[in-house]
């Protein structure tokens, strides 16, 4: 028979959809990309705005907020030992080309929002907080401290966490609204490993290449320009007539040959589910380049390799599957090709292995690569067996009528920096998936989240 605690929250979140649908597209209409830091703005003035916008909205409710210098904020109620936290954040990657509705409309049309952050986080967030709202409403006396954590910088660093564990206590349990149904239990290793290379010199110059906004997403545009000496015109002009690729052009200005590529943005855990254009563009430069520069351009096609072959690091493991690489963004400083890879590596593998694997394999290499980590974020991995793990799992049975077994990802959540905390499903088939053009949320899909959120916060805030 089922709980009458949560039939009461969940009839008063039903009572409530549109107040959760209005202040959700209330959220989605603030255009909180990362910009420069402002006083009390680490993330810039519309990261605040959205930290601000939910914090009031807190406050209208009853709740207890605290706001650690913009960089992250959370709203209490409640009483007792154990902490039940939830994490979402509020900021957005940015929005790119391509898109048939307004990013920060947040229109809807055929019952979905339509809005950068809809599946990624703001959308689920605003459902988690809903559901906290309820429980707040429905059961004053919970047994337990609820908190809701509105986080700033989930998609370029993590700053905003990396705040919060300076002062803040640890939860008992979490959640991080984030992920797939019922959670993750494993997420991969994170590092971003930044290549320099030499620019190629010789018959085909490599003058300049452009493209990518975070080492995180696909890149869907990217521009490159060389020179082509007149011993290698008649050479790269035969190239040219054969090129195949219409998803790149070219044009001559004297001696200089221009290429332009588009492709599909998506987020950078998966990059098979998108098209990379610098891709497209790297094996552009190595179909028609000549001879004597034919070694460089090889190497540097290779190095996008999405298994990460061409960096030394290809690789898996039983619990978490394949590595996946994901080059971010491609740009050109003085003499030198930059290279940023986002890497999702085995949850059994260490960072410092990573690094040792591909200073090895560039150390072969002839056109004189050099590595730096710039970014390193261990795994994380609960048993099955875990009382968390098991609880979301019976929840989402309970809710949907399907056992599911908790799933592995290549994305990083706020649970992988955050003790005691895993990350929980959002959305459903049809929703938009996260990074990608034209993102959207089922407006269904929110109020049926916000349900099982407050069913699985109040069973771990009761549970014994």
């Amino acid at each position: 028979m089922a709980d009458p605690m949560i039939q009461k929250i969940q009839e008063w979140l039903r009572a409530h959809e549109q107040d959760l649908l209005n202040d959700t597209i209330k959220m989605l209409q603030v255009p909180s990309l990362e910009s420069e830091p402002q006083p009390n703005a680490p993330y810039g003035a519309e990261n605040r705005k959205a930290l601000d916008l939910a914090l009031s909205m807190a406050e209208g409710f009853g709740m207890k907020t605290t706001d650690l210098e913009g960089h992250i904020g959370y709203a209490d109620f409640g009483q007792g030992d154990r902490l039940i936290v939830s994490l979402g954040h509020l900021d957005v990657v940015p929005v790119g080309p391509g898109w048939k509705h307004a990013p920060f409309g947040a229109e809807i049309d055929s019952d979905y929002i339509y809005a950068r952050g809809a599946t990624d986080d703001k959308g689920p967030t605003m459902a988690s907080f809903y559901a906290m709202r309820a429980i707040q409403e429905c059961c004053p006396d919970i047994p337990a401290r609820m908190r809701q954590v509105f986080g700033c910088n989930e998609e370029s660093g993590f700053g905003c966490v990396a705040r919060y564990v300076q002062t803040e206590e640890a939860p008992t349990y979490g959640v991080a609204p984030d992920s797939g149904w019922p959670l993750y239990h494993c997420e991969k290793g994170i590092a971003n490993l930044e290549l320099t290379v030499p620019l190629c010199k010789g018959e085909m110059e490599l003058l300049s290449i452009e493209g990518g906004q975070r080492p995180n997403i696909v890149i869907d545009s990217c521009a490159a320009r060389v020179r082509v000496a007149p011993s290698a015109k008649a050479h790269v002009e035969g190239k040219l007539a054969d090129s195949w690729d219409r998803n790149v052009s070219y044009s001559w200005e004297g001696n200089e040959l221009g290429i332009y590529a588009i492709g599909k943005a998506c987020h950078g855990s998966q990059p098979f589910l998108g098209d990379s254009a610098a891709i497209r563009v790297l094996r552009f430069l190595y179909e028609i380049a000549p001879l004597s520069n034919e070694t460089y351009y090889t190497e540097l096609l290779e190095t996008a390799h999405i298994g990460g072959a061409g960096l030394g690091i290809a690789g898996s493991d039983e619990v978490s599957g394949d590595l996946t690489c994901n080059l971010g963004i491609v740009g050109v400083d003085g003499d030198k090709l930059n290279l940023l890879f986002n890497i999702r590596y085995p949850s059994t593998w260490t960072g410092t292995q990573l690094q040792a694997m591909c200073e090895k394999y560039l150390a072969e290499l002839k056109s004189g690569f050099t590595l730096e980590v710039t970014r390193d974020s261990p795994s994380l991995y609960f048993p099955l067996e875990h009382p968390l793990v098991k609880t979301i799992v019976d929840v989402y049975e309970e809710e949907t009528g399907e056992r599911k077994k908790p799933g592995v990802m290549g994305g990083g959540t706020y649970a992988r920096a955050i003790p005691n905390t895993v990350s929980i499903g959002t959305g459903w088939d049809g929703d938009g998936k996260a990074h990608e053009t034209d993102e959207r949320l089922k407006v269904e899909h929110l109020f049926k989240m916000s349900r099982i959120y407050a069913h699985i916060l109040y069973r771990l805030a009761t549970m014994e």
